[in-house]
């Protein structure tokens, strides 16, 4: 399991990681010594997301202007 801040993700669920730590060090070595990291949304099996860390307003108003902007096309 990798865990970190979620920077961004696209249509595709590939996700990007900054500050990201490896739960299982034995098993990912060379995950030790990085960052920050892109995970492929074909990889991706599930994602969790602290209630408390999630900005509904901010998700909210994105999806506002994503459907207006939907509406003019």
């Amino acid at each position: 399991m990798i865990t970190g801040v979620l920077k961004s993700v696209d249509q595709f669920l590939n996700i990007r990681l900054d500050n990201i730590k490896v739960s299982d060090e034995a098993r990912h070595p060379h995950m030790m010594a990085v960052k920050n990291c892109f995970i492929r949304g074909s990889v991706v099996r599930y994602v969790q997301l602290p209630a408390e860390h999630v900005d509904t307003q901010l998700l909210e108003d994105a999806t506002r202007r994503e459907a207006a902007n939907q509406a003019k096309r």
